[in-house]
């Protein structure tokens, strides 16, 4: 997304009051940068090299402070953790340092 700010503020006008919205991101971190970039595009090839850019990952606290200035609130966030045993990700709500989900309800 180009201008996550503006995409934001656009998905949050076309939630009709006490509507959802939901977003999965990459949190700006240097765990991500480490994992989302170095591990799956360099070292195991997971996506293409230049796939990710770190500067343009967005902090729960960005996303959280866009939506409230459209009139929309936090409602829960959660993390997702990779798990090599199992290849699988896992819901992981102490974890937000990599990827997240983050539910924000448009007020009333």
């Amino acid at each position: 997304v180009a201008d996550p700010a503006v995409f934001t503020a656009q998905v949050a006008r076309l939630v009709r009051p006490g509507g959802m919205a939901l977003f999965s991101t990459l949190n700006r971190t240097a765990k991500s940068f480490a994992l989302a970039i170095v591990g799956a595009e360099y070292l195991l090839r997971w996506v293409p090299p230049g796939t990710h850019h770190w500067r343009q990952f967005i902090t729960p606290s960005e996303l959280a402070r866009w939506l409230r200035q459209e009139g929309c609130q936090l409602k829960a966030m959660t993390g997702l953790t990779y798990d090599p045993l199992r290849q699988s990700f896992q819901q992981a709500a102490n974890d937000v340092a990599v990827n997240y989900l983050l539910a924000a309800v448009k007020d009333s």
